[in-house]
């Protein structure tokens, strides 16, 4: 089994965090989205996965070097492949053609789930969906009276489902999936001025492929800031008894935290509270304050503030009084 994880989006929701970092890489309940998103899978995949593709933009050596740690973290081996441009999900999925082959899962890294299921190995696919209010900024199926998979709509703008298509996927035969997707290409077949991966799912649907929904218990985007403040509060709530979220190698001085709360290691709280549904970087220092519902990154400090629905960057500077924030990498803000 491989996974390949397109990730070489903007993120431009996400200024401007995305401006100095790639979104899969920024920090949720202490860990990289993409990171989490890995670990998810390989938890679903198991014993059979052999090898994590990664498509990227230019992140640099460090981070193609934490990516492959990640890989090699749940057993497998790890590869870097490069999208040099925004040419759509098909096109970005086939950037990785080689790892195309065998049963392969395919997980776009700007989205979170938790879920307890299993494979559907009699499937040709597994789509994994979500109810959503507004549909019509996503890709959507239709289901027959069977339960399968009978329509692929992409950002359907008079309604047709609302069950959304997450960003995950499951393909017994990875070499059929490549076809298709090479298809597209030669044939230059476009939507909305990208290739589409809605497309080669509907064409090998009409072929005879037999497509079902997959659900997931939690759906959690990380596509702006609020909904990353929101989701990072989940995953604390999530995972909170599964994995040590205080590091004992933080200080704390006269702090209160109230849990769920990631504190890393050399993070130093003192005179302050902070949480729940907050995490703190790594050697971060928050003094005199109060923080709610936080993302704070590495090497940062905060001094005499309250905040709540903030998300800060790394080797940022707070002072004062501000109230909901959103600030990149090494800012600095003074208040009166």
């Amino acid at each position: 089994m491989n996974i390949i994880i397109p990730m070489a989006g903007r993120g431009s929701r996400l200024r401007p965090h995305t401006l100095t970092t790639a979104k899969p890489l920024l920090p949720v309940a202490g860990k990289p989205i993409v990171q989490r998103l890995v670990e998810d899978i390989s938890g679903i995949v198991g014993d059979d996965l052999k090898q994590i593709a990664y498509v990227v933009g230019e992140f640099g050596d460090e981070v193609e070097r934490m990516l492959l740690d990640v890989a090699a973290g749940q057993g497998a081996t790890g590869s870097i492949h490069y999208q040099d441009k925004p040419l759509g999900t098909a096109h970005a999925v086939l950037c990785a053609a080689e790892h195309l082959e065998g049963p392969v899962v395919v997980a776009f890294a700007d989205t979170l789930f938790r879920a307890d299921f299993k494979l559907d190995a009699s499937a040709d696919g597994v789509i994994w969906v979500n109810r959503v209010e507004d549909p019509r900024a996503f890709g959507v199926v239709q289901l027959g009276e069977d339960g399968r998979i009978v329509e692929f709509v992409e950002k359907p703008q008079e309604f047709v489902s609302d069950l959304a298509i997450i960003g995950i996927y499951y393909f017994k035969d990875g070499a059929r999936l490549r076809r298709e997707l090479q298809h597209l290409i030669d044939h230059d077949i476009k939507g909305g001025g990208e290739y589409q991966l809605t497309h080669a799912l509907e064409n090998m649907k009409n072929d005879g492929l037999r497509f079902v929904p997959g659900t997931v218990d939690a759906w959690m985007d990380c596509g702006n800031k609020d909904v990353t403040v929101e989701t990072n509060g989940r995953i604390l709530e999530f995972v909170q008894h599964e994995e040590q979220l205080v590091s004992p190698e933080a200080e704390l001085v006269n702090a209160t935290v109230v849990p769920p709360c990631f504190i890393g290691p050399g993070a130093k709280i003192v005179n302050s509270t902070v949480g729940p549904h907050v995490s703190i970087g790594a050697r971060s220092t928050v003094t005199d304050s109060t923080l709610t519902d936080c993302i704070v990154g590495e090497d940062s400090h905060l001094t005499r503030i309250t905040l709540r629905n903030s998300m800060i960057g790394r080797h940022a500077s707070l002072d004062g009084q501000f109230v909901s924030l959103s600030l990149g990498d090494y800012s600095r803000l003074e208040g009166e």
